[in-house]
Formats: C-alpha cells, structure tokens, sequence
C-alpha cells in the first residue's frame, strides 16, 4: 500500500518539475544555443550527482555498464540535444504535449523488443495517441507547428527514445539503486558533454551577461530538473510498470502550458488543443492494464 501511493506521488512530482523544464530551456536559450544548453544541461546534473553518488558508482557490477551506457544516451545524452533544438524553434507547451507520446513508444517498444504483454485496448491507444500526434505537428495553425513541423519531429524522436530508456532499466538495471543509475549515467556521459561544449564556442563567450543570466536557469535545470528528478524517475520505474512510469507525461503538458501561458506568452490554437485530447486518450488507453 505504501509503494502504492508513493509512486503516485513520484509521478505528480515528476510531472511539476519536469513540466517546468520547458520554461527553464526557453529561458537558457536566450543566452546560449541549443548545443551549449544541452551540454550544460547535462554536466550540472553530471556534477550534482558525482558530489552526492560517488560512492554508489563501485556498487556497479562491471557487467551492468554496458546497459548503463545505453541507457545514458537513450534516456539523456540525445534527448537532452534533440530537446534544445526543437524548443528553439517551436513552444514548450507544445514539445511537452508532443512528449507526451513517451507512454505510447514505452508500450511499442517493449511490445516488439522486450516482450511485454500488451492488451487490444492499449494497441488501440496508440493508434489513437498516433492520430493526435499527427494532428499536433502537421495541422497546427502557425509558424510553430507548420514551417517547423521537422522540429517537433525532434521531440517524437526523443520520446522514442525515452521509451527505449525505461525498457532498459526495468529489465536489466532494476536490482540497482537509482542513484546508482544516474550517477553512473551521469559519469558515462560526462566527458562526451565535455567536448561537445568545448567545440561549440561557449567559452568565447561566458563572459557575456546574457549568458550568465542564462547559466542560472541552466544550473536549476541541470540539477534540480536532469540529476534530482533522475533519481526519483528509476525509483518510479522500480515501483511500477514502465507504462506507468512514463505516463507521468500527462502530468507535463498541464504544468508545461500553465507556465507558457503565464511566463512566455504562448497560445494554443483549436486544432492544437483537438490534437493535445487526442494524443492524452491514446495514452490513457495505452496504459490501462
């Protein structure tokens, strides 16, 4: 009964903070691009977690880090770039109604590569979420959705391979702690994160105000919504499915567009919002058990 609620509460958790991650990588990008925030995304919550879980990475058995490799690149080391550059170009409440397919690519994937269980409702779920999906990036009204639909093809992509990630932990990583999972995680991808930020010009210009103002938001992003939010998303997926692990999705597009519409001045069009309720069906469908 207690794991219970406390994975109910991990998931109303996760989905604030992670809700809110959009506004905090529209507000990095006004001081740097979408290569330097998702390299500093990723080193702050790299350091984070090397202070707090140094200790966690020698309780890693050498043969688990292949699967903490992957899981490294699929669950932060590519979204974190993907994410940067579509919210470049599109708003953040509608990458997060667009991550919101996260639930419905943990079902495919584990369906045909992990040999989950899958019911008829939940393969009708994703061919509802799939319609709604469609609807979202290619008939939305705007700049947003239409001249850059490529864009929010980036934030599919990243969903897939969020699905994928949970897949991965809960098969193979389970029996380890998750602040041995991020931290070693965050190790691996480490000096990648490194030279990517070294070559993409942003020591030439952190001497500049605009991109100190920025770092600011990007240090609250890259610990409090990458390394701490981590943590508790392994300790989700080992309370629950990774069906339900990933639904916290749902929650994000709430909070994503509350925020954009008082903060970042963002707006919805009709066909939007018709494709944002279908996109929520299909993945209410496709979680049920």
């Amino acid at each position: 009964m207690e794991n219970n609620s406390t994975k109910w509460y991990l998931l109303g958790f996760l989905g604030c903070v992670w809700g809110s991650s959009f506004i905090l990588m529209q507000l990095g990008l006004q001081g740097v691009n979408s290569i330097q925030l998702g390299s500093l995304r990723i080193l702050f919550a790299a350091l984070f977690l090397m202070i707090v879980g140094f200790k966690q990475i020698a309780k890693i058995p050498l043969y688990k880090w292949k699967y903490i490799a992957l899981t490294s690149v699929f669950g932060t080391f590519v979204p974190a770039y993907l994410f940067a550059i579509a919210l470049s170009k599109i708003d953040g409440s509608v990458s997060a109604i667009l991550n919101s397919l996260t639930p419905l690519n943990t079902l495919l994937v584990g369906l045909f590569f992990f040999g989950l269980d899958v019911q008829r409702r939940q393969i009708f779920g994703v061919i509802i979420g799939f319609i709604g999906c469609v609807l979202l990036v290619l008939f939305g009204d705007g700049e947003n959705t239409t001249e850059n639909y490529y864009y929010a093809i980036l934030i599919v992509i990243a969903s897939i391979f969020y699905g994928i990630n949970v897949n991965l932990i809960k098969k193979y990583l389970s029996d380890l702690k998750p602040l041995a999972i991020s931290t070693g995680n965050f190790v691996v991808m480490f000096v990648p994160a490194l030279l990517v930020l070294y070559f993409s010009g942003f020591f030439d210009i952190v001497h500049q105000e605009k991109v100190q103002t920025s770092l600011g938001f990007i240090v609250v992003l890259g610990i409090v919504g990458t390394g701490f939010s981590n943590i508790l998303f392994f300790k989700l997926i080992q309370l629950s499915s990774p069906v339900f692990a990933s639904s916290v999705t749902y929650i994000i597009p709430v909070v994503a567009i509350m925020l954009g519409y008082l903060f970042m001045n963002e707006t919805l069009s009709i066909v939007q919002v018709i494709g944002a309720l279908v996109v929520l069906v299909g993945v209410y469908f496709s979680s049920r058990k």
